[in-house]
């Protein structure tokens, strides 16, 4: 470029004119790359709250410190692992006073739209409320794919109401660990309805009812076809069926799936002891059957407490809790043994290749990493 043709500056003070702008104290001009890099990545850098710090946040309900105390429990990180023990065993008196509710549903049953209208609801009656989204998990980034806080826009704005979409990171069910933990969280932060959401792949459900005190199936009409296709063993860990999207032309279909789906569990086991699971109708829409819907799970938990069936089913889950982190811990002290790291591959290599058996390998592991232990 000639001289002739300089460009001409805009002026500072009309930003819209000029799409970057040097301040004085940011960056200046011939300043070394050092200190330009220094100063543009100064915000990024923040310590790490303490134990103390978190405590009080949650107490106080801050719901950024209740974000970053569940990050706490969901890192992966050995270092992280105790800090959020410890933390977890600070709240641990606060914990056990919410009713944790468990919803699940077949594909397109419209799981994010009834949370956001229930939700919206208890959040009108005064209730203070948390969803722990259980995302399934991209196979390249591991993080959440679906994004069900951006599904459930009016509530997460809402006071009353904090939404942790959590990706599951390749666990059936969604981190079971971690998501009881971050239960714990919330119900320590003074939520008075703990909704969980399931991916809805099966299995996943079977994890979920056994952290949760009532359990929710979405469904949606053509009672005909959607029995066909719905799992016997889906429907009887189930405490209600909700037959979704009951309004307008399809509310008379919704209510003839609902006689068809009573008709079938009055022959199906409950899942819960002296409780009788029954179908109901709903529109996320415009409300109908939402106050129903609470009242029913009130019901279940006044008749639960009054014959024990309440606290029996809370005890089962700790009991399970115990169980299942023996299991996580078994298996990664297994894989992060340095004889089963050093010997995995070449056995792998064995089994794939035909040369030993599956179990002959296991063995062989196994006897590499108890002499060890020993």
């Amino acid at each position: 470029m000639d001289g002739d043709n300089k460009p001409e500056w805009n002026d500072p003070n009309e930003p819209d004119k000029f799409s970057s702008i040097i301040r004085k104290g940011q960056i200046q001009e011939g300043q070394p790359a050092s200190i330009q890099k220094n100063i543009r990545f100064q915000k990024r850098k923040s310590s790490e709250p303490s134990v103390e710090e978190l405590y009080d946040g949650v107490i106080a309900g801050n719901r950024s410190q209740i974000a970053r105390a569940i990050t706490l429990v969901e890192s992966n990180a050995e270092q992280h692992f105790y800090k959020a023990q410890e933390l977890l065993q600070k709240l641990l008196a606060q914990t056990g006073n919410s009713i944790r509710i468990g919803i699940t549903g077949v594909p397109g049953a419209g799981k994010s739209t009834f949370i956001e209208a229930f939700g919206m609801f208890l959040c009108g009656l005064g209730l203070r409320v948390a969803v722990l989204a259980i995302d399934p998990s991209s196979s390249i980034s591991g993080g959440s794919i679906l994004g069900d806080k951006t599904r459930m826009e009016q509530l997460s704005r809402h006071p009353r109401a904090f939404i942790r979409p959590s990706p599951t990171a390749g666990k059936l069910g969604g981190v079971h660990r971690k998501t009881r933990e971050a239960m714990l969280i919330c119900e320590a932060a003074g939520y008075d309805v703990i909704l969980i959401e399931t991916v809805g792949v099966g299995q996943s459900e079977t994890i979920i009812r056994d952290m949760v005190d009532f359990f929710m199936l979405l469904v949606l009409t053509g009672a005909g076809d959607e029995l066909q296709g719905m799992k016997k063993g889906i429907m009887e860990l189930a405490d209600a069926i909700i037959v979704h999207k009951a309004d307008g032309p399809n509310k008379p279909k919704a209510e003839q799936t609902r006689k068809e789906y009573n008709r079938i569990l009055h022959f199906l086991q409950p899942a819960t002891k002296g409780w009788s699971t029954k179908a109901y109708t709903c529109s996320s829409l415009n409300g109908e059957g939402i106050r129903d819907i609470w009242n029913v799970i009130k019901r279940f938990e006044e008749t639960g407490k009054s014959t024990g069936v309440f606290t029996e089913r809370r005890k089962g889950q700790q009991r399970d809790w115990l169980y299942s982190m023996i299991t996580d811990q078994l298996q990664y002290s297994f894989f992060h043994h340095e004889a089963v790291k050093l010997k995995l591959p070449k056995l792998e290599n064995e089994v794939i290749a035909g040369e030993i058996t599956a179990a002959s390998a296991v063995e062989a592991l196994f006897h590499a990493f108890l002499n060890e232990k020993v």
